[in-house]
Formats: C-alpha cells, structure tokens, sequence
C-alpha cells in the first residue's frame, strides 16, 4: 500500500465543489473514478480543504492509499488520461508516509480571489473572475483589510451553513493590490470558515466603491453578526491556490 501525495488543478465551474454530492458533479467524484477505473481498487480521496461551485483550483493538494504497484509518473499520466474530459489536472503524485495527511498535516492553505475592474465584460475570463465595472479604490480596500487581519471572531463573515467549531480564527494576512485590468486579493491563514474569504472580498469591494468607509468594516466585524455581512462574493473569482505543510 503506497500513500499518494497528489496536487491538483481544476475547474470549479462544472461542479458543485470538491467534496463528493448526492445532487451533482463533484472534483472528488472525478478523481476517485478515475483511481478505480486504473487501479481496479475503491478510491478515498482526502483533500486539504473543501471548495464551493464554482470555486477553482490551482494547486489543490489531496492523499490517496493505492495498493497497485505504480509509478507517480504513470499515475499522473494514467490519470489524467482518465479524468478527461472533466477540467480536472493532476499536476504530480508523490509518495508520502503512511501517517501523512492532505488536511491534518497542514498548517496553511492560502486563496486567491480575483475581480475584474473594467466596464467591458469579460469573455476569456467568464467563470474565472468576478466582474465589477465601477472602478474601485485599492488603496481604500487595501486600508479596511488592515482591520480583518489578525485573531479576530469572524461571525459577520461567516456562512450560517458553516461547520466549524468556532468563528474565531487567525486571519494572517488580506493584500489587496491592482494587478493591470484586476484586483487581486490575496489570503492566507491556518483555515478558514465557509464562505470566510467571499464575504470579506464582497464586504471590501464596497470600501472599494465608497459606499463603506474602512471603519465600517471594522464596525461589521466587531458586531459578530451576519446581519451586518455587506456583500457575498460570488465563487466564480475564488481560486485555492497552496496548501502549506511543515516541510516547505
């Protein structure tokens, strides 16, 4: 039995989100598919950490055990093969500890989300960003990020559907910086509560257009209250983009 370290690459618009779904088209579903179509064995994916519909994938980082004998080269080719036509990737597979784990060892994920600042629409990037057309100011989003970052109890930013123990988490950073036509935001932390990293984004676009002042983030922050959530970003800008293990 060999553990399988695999990175993936994906598109997050044809699915209902990683994880597998009695009502639609998963990543996990692909691949695990895919692995028992080579192998012949029932395949159990495990992933550092669960996106939504249309959320996208950079270097999504999952395990897998696989009794079959096989090199990560002809595993990576084997399945990609397999995982076409789904916009699925796996960019390697390679080897790991039995007690390796995709999302118990991992001590930070970090996420990406961009908006696409013009007034013409997009046509490449459609389902890949999220489209704005009134001009934002960076620097005044730039500003209210500055309040997010930290410990902080993150209710107002967090999905009445999330799992999680406890709002409180350790945000350890929020950059938010013009990159040409694009905003980027760019996040890191430990973890992250559902729907954390789109509610901050839609909430600072806001800052962005004016109609919020930075110390209004702050304010919705503190009440602990997803009543006072101004904006949910839509998934189609939100891309996983590494997961962290005390190795790197």
């Amino acid at each position: 039995m060999t553990r399988w370290r695999l990175t993936v690459e994906f598109d997050g618009g044809p699915f209902m989100g990683w994880q597998r779904q009695d009502h639609g088209p998963s990543v996990q579903q692909s691949i695990e598919e895919a692995i028992t179509r080579m192998t012949g064995e029932e395949a159990r994916l495990h992933c550092a950490g669960r996106t939504d519909a249309g959320v996208h994938g950079l270097a999504m980082t999952a395990h897998v055990d696989v009794e079959k004998h096989v090199t990560g080269f002809r595993l990576c080719e084997g399945l990609n093969a397999l995982l076409r036509p789904d916009p699925v990737a796996i960019l390697s597979a390679e080897p790991v500890d039995d007690g390796w784990h995709a999302r118990f060892s991992c001590i930070g994920r970090r996420y990406l989300y961009r908006i696409l600042n013009r007034r013409a629409p997009p046509t490449l990037l459609k389902g890949k960003v999220w489209h704005v057309p009134q001009e934002l100011d960076v620097e005044a989003m730039a500003e209210a990020a500055k309040h997010l970052e930290g410990f902080h109890d993150f209710t107002t930013f967090r999905s009445v559907n999330c799992q999680s123990q406890s709002p409180e988490k350790t945000l350890d950073s929020l950059e938010v910086a013009r990159v040409g036509e694009e905003v980027h935001f760019r996040v890191a932390a430990r973890s992250f509560l559902h729907h954390q990293v789109r509610s901050m984004v839609g909430t600072l676009s806001l800052v962005g257009k004016g109609q919020w002042t930075p110390g209004d983030v702050r304010h919705a922050l503190e009440a602990k209250d997803r009543q006072e959530l101004g904006l949910n970003a839509p998934p189609d800008g939100l891309y996983f983009v590494e997961a962290i293990y005390p190795e790197a």
